[in-house]
């Protein structure tokens, strides 16, 4: 399967629901004044109660039935909700727990990998593995980029903004084209096979 302009067209609103969701949460905590753990509080219950209505409405909330309109929405505003979600809980491990930009993004790293534990020993819900994982990615990205970007007073390592963009772009980019490649290759193999 060639990457489509509605690959890009994902991957894009993606990068836009990052951007949305960082404005949300820093609406919800510093102008509103609601702070990192009411504004994750809050989101958290939109994200449950999104996920909640679509699975009644749908049976799942898997990403993989997302084949309809209605499915799509709420996808997208799960996505909004995590987003938000993540970015309010990444600046509280480092502004309310005192955590470090590495030890933050540690943190998610750990939160992640033991998501990745519990899908592949534990069996659980596809679902819920896919919603647990995509919220800790976000914290996991703006900690991690923090560290990069901030000077060293501030416990960072001082590199160039634009060219740590770049070069995650470049790492997302590859990662996508990886992808795509071995589900190709996989799927190459399913229909050779039947």
């Amino acid at each position: 399967m060639p990457i489509t302009i509605a690959h890009l067209l994902f991957w894009a609103t993606i990068v836009g629901t990052t951007t949305a969701g960082t404005e949300i949460a820093d609406l919800s905590t510093h102008t509103l004044s609601l702070g990192y753990n009411a504004t994750s509080a809050i989101l958290f219950g939109g994200m449950l109660l999104t996920l909640g209505v679509w699975y009644l409405r749908r049976g799942t909330c898997d990403v993989s039935a997302v084949v309809d309109r209605e499915s799509e929405l709420f996808f997208w505003v799960a996505v909004l909700f995590s987003n938000s979600l993540g970015t309010a809980f990444g600046d509280g491990l480092v502004y309310v727990f005192g955590l470090t930009y590495t030890t933050g993004s540690l943190v998610c790293m750990v939160v992640i990998g033991v998501v990745l534990l519990l899908h592949y020993v534990a069996r659980v819900n596809a679902a819920l593995i896919f919603w647990a994982a995509f919220v800790f990615t976000r914290p996991f990205g703006a900690d991690f980029g923090n560290l990069l970007t901030k000077e060293a007073a501030k416990g960072g390592f001082g590199l160039n903004t634009f060219a740590t963009a770049l070069v995650c772009v470049l790492l997302l980019a590859g990662i996508v084209v990886s992808f795509e490649r071995r589900q190709r290759r996989i799927d190459g193999r399913s229909s050779t096979a039947a």
